[in-house]
Parts: structure tokens; C-alpha cells; sequence
């Protein structure tokens, strides 16, 4: 039986030219803003995973059940609704920068916020970089 392919690939489209093809100049302005942190805080190239993920770094993953494959460690996407930012090893990891972020939801990887204003960067900057060192842990010894 075949290994089913992860639906989320990196492709060679280039970041610039997506957030350029954003149509509303805040959800852009704010897509960009959250690209420069995410770069800042990985120091690697943002890369375009799927049509619509930025994604940084990338790490290798394997489930018990034997599904594996890769994935960015860090991304976002200007999603129709809201603007959705991914996290790996997850929001929830944080609880109590959660309480201070400011207005937003989350389920597990995915946080949603309208607007980069309703968040407290320096919370989510911080979260971020928490976010990183977990990953750069976990390339050293398979564990988060």
C-alpha cells in the first residue's frame, strides 16, 4: 500500500509575489509585518507551502500510526475570513501568553486574528521565538 502524500507541499512560487497579489492593503500590510517576525525569528527564507501557507523552516515528522512527512515550523496564511498563523508545536503550549495576546481564537497549530492590531506583537513575537527553540530541540533529539 502506497504512503499517502501530505496535501500541504512546498512549492517554488514565489512569497513576494503573493503577498503583492493580497487585494486589501491591511490584510497585506499585516501579512508582511508577520513575515518579517517570522523571518526574524527562524533566520530562514519564508517558502510557499499549498496556494496560500508562508511557511518557515521545515521539519521532518513520523506518527506512530507510520504516516510521516514534512512540514514548515512556523507560517501563516491571509485566509477569506480571518488571518491564520501556525505554530509548531501548537498555540496551546502557551497558555498563559494566550491570556495576554489579545483578541483571537485558537485550535491546536492555527491562531486567528482579523487584524495584526488585535494581538499584542510583542506577545506573539515572543511566542514565536519559544515556538522556535522547541523546534531547533526537536531537529537535535526527535522530542518536543
Amino acid at each position: 500500500m502506497a504512503k499517502a502524500q501530505n496535501k500541504t507541499q512546498k512549492t517554488d512560487v514565489s512569497v513576494e509575489n503573493f503577498l503583492a497579489a493580497i487585494k486589501e492593503e491591511g490584510r497585506r500590510k499585516d501579512c508582511i509585518a508577520i513575515a518579517r517576525m517570522m523571518k526574524q525569528v527562524t533566520r530562514q527564507e519564508p517558502k510557499m507551502w499549498g496556494a496560500s501557507m508562508v511557511g518557515f523552516g521545515e521539519y521532518h515528522y513520523k506518527y506512530e500510526s507510520g504516516r510521516e512527512g514534512d512540514m514548515f515550523e512556523m507560517g501563516f496564511s491571509p485566509r477569506k475570513q480571518n488571518l491564520t498563523l501556525y505554530l509548531t508545536p501548537g498555540w496551546g503550549k502557551y497558555p498563559e501568553d494566550m491570556k495576554r495576546l489579545g483578541k483571537c481564537k485558537s485550535t491546536g497549530s492555527c491562531l486567528y486574528i482579523n487584524k495584526l492590531e488585535d494581538v499584542d506583537v510583542n506577545v506573539l513575537k515572543g511566542m514565536m521565538e519559544k515556538s522556535a527553540a522547541i523546534m531547533k530541540n526537536y531537529k537535535k533529539t526527535g522530542k518536543m
